[in-house]
């Protein structure tokens, strides 16, 4: 049985990495006096943080739905998060150096936890520049109320205060995007790992309607799985598109050699529908048909299987699949399993199948390479064409009565009558399994 799961570099999200301080700091225009009307005014603004988070609240209210929905959901928590980050905005036009640090690990962990939520991040973004703008205004009306003619001085700090603003708009939206990238990875790994289960039918029961949602199929819906194999990516790409008809549902896991579609089948018909574009092709002498879909690459091979009732039989339409593909020629073409059960019978049990090749053809097989491909080409084409020896001529350039002798002494060394009905079906199996699992 084919891995379902492709080796591949794992990637381990670990902790958020705490933001490093920018190598280049901006030049502060502040001079002592502007530093003096800067901290007194934020020294009254941290007095009332209270009143300016619920002011910001108000305005995000109004401003953004989605933080109508998170007030309403948890308005303790997102109070909690605006108080936190207005009391270290204000704390660092205090002190910048020692708070600096507290101040990005807090937005940090805002965009981390905004991310995992859900939250939009332009209304994260949103969020800090209105913060921004009410501790300004803030600034501007304290300073205005006790002393107006400090405001002149108060402009000099406005390039600090923004900096900050955009400072930490980037972090938060740095923090923001991380969150995103590991969520995707988390989900994408859950999924490969819950479709995996599923194609190697060691799924647990508990896991059928996770496994549902998140591949977007029927826990109970009917499914075939076909199986892709090939060299060339494009070419495994194309296969996918001809093996599914268009419509279907589908879900694609690319295993470690081989690529599996779960499909939702929905009529009866679909196992038994030939691939799109299908050209009209002469028989492979020796072979079961394969049909070989317009567009499909050399050597790419596709086996659909039979079709299961449920998720959970999904696993056994993957070893369907498997036995279809194993039927495939290695030159590549499209096999559905209904089309040739015979043959699988063959090869799902591979030691059987070679026994009943050395048994029933056994005599044949031991003469010289030159003498026996022709006799075995020549019954493989005869039954191939229906027991008919003008058509066997005509497709081996040679005329009828050498084919009539030929399958005379194919009767003579395997013991075995052409005519009869139970010799015809030993022969014709035993040839199937010759070709199928002789490497």
């Amino acid at each position: 049985m084919q891995h379902a799961v492709r080796p591949r570099t794992v990637f381990r999200p670990g902790p958020a990495p705490v933001p490093q301080p920018r190598t280049r700091r901006r030049r502060s225009l502040i001079d002592a006096d502007a530093l003096r009307v800067l901290h007194r005014a934020a020294r009254v603004l941290l007095d009332d943080l209270p009143e300016l988070t619920d002011r910001l609240l108000g305005l995000l209210q109004d401003q953004e739905p989605v933080y109508r929905t998170a007030l309403d959901s948890d308005p303790t928590g997102t109070w909690q998060e605006v108080h936190r980050s207005l009391r270290h905005s204000v704390t660092s036009l205090l002190d910048p150096r020692s708070n600096r640090d507290a101040a990005r690990r807090c937005s940090w962990k805002i965009g981390v936890t905004r991310a995992e939520q859900g939250l939009p991040l332009d209304a994260l973004l949103h969020a800090f520049r209105l913060g921004g703008a009410l501790v300004w205004q803030g600034l501007v009306e304290e300073t205005s109320r006790r002393a107006p003619e400090d405001v002149r001085l108060l402009v000099h700090a406005a390039a600090d205060v923004w900096n900050f603003v955009d400072e930490h708009c980037t972090l938060v939206a740095d923090a923001y995007r991380q969150a995103e990238r590991q969520q995707a990875w988390r989900r994408e790994n859950r999924i490969r790992l819950l479709t995996a289960a599923l194609l190697d039918g060691t799924s647990r029961i508990v896991d059928l309607p996770e496994t549902a949602r998140a591949l977007g199929l029927p826990e109970h819906g009917r499914y075939l799985v076909v199986a892709v194999a090939g060299e060339d990516p494009p070419g495994a790409t194309e296969a996918r598109a001809a093996a599914v008809p268009d419509g279907s549902r589908v879900h694609w896991h690319t295993g470690a050699a081989v690529d599996y579609g779960i499909v939702l089948v929905e009529d009866d018909d679909l196992p038994d529908r030939k691939p799109k574009k299908e050209p009209e092709q002469e028989p492979e002498p020796g072979a079961d048909t394969a049909h070989r879909p317009g567009g499909l690459a050399p050597g790419t091979r596709v086996g659909v299987g039979s079709v299961v009732e449920g998720l959970a039989a999904v696993g056994d339409a993957r070893k369907l699949a498997d036995l279809a593909l194993g039927i495939c020629p290695q030159a590549g073409g499209t096999v559905r399993l209904t089309d040739h059960l015979p043959a699988a019978l063959v090869i799902s049990c591979p030691d059987l199948g070679r026994a009943l090749a050395d048994r029933v053809l056994g005599p044949l097989l031991r003469l010289e390479p030159a003498d026996r491909d022709v006799l075995v080409e020549t019954l493989a084409t005869w039954l191939a064409c229906d027991g008919s020896a003008q058509r066997a001529g005509e497709r081996l350039y040679c005329h009828r009565n050498t084919v009539l002798n030929r399958l005379r002494r194919c009767e003579q060394l395997t013991g075995r009558e052409l005519a009869r009905p139970t010799d015809l079906v030993e022969i014709s199996l035993a040839l199937t399994a010759h070709r199928l699992l002789r490497s």
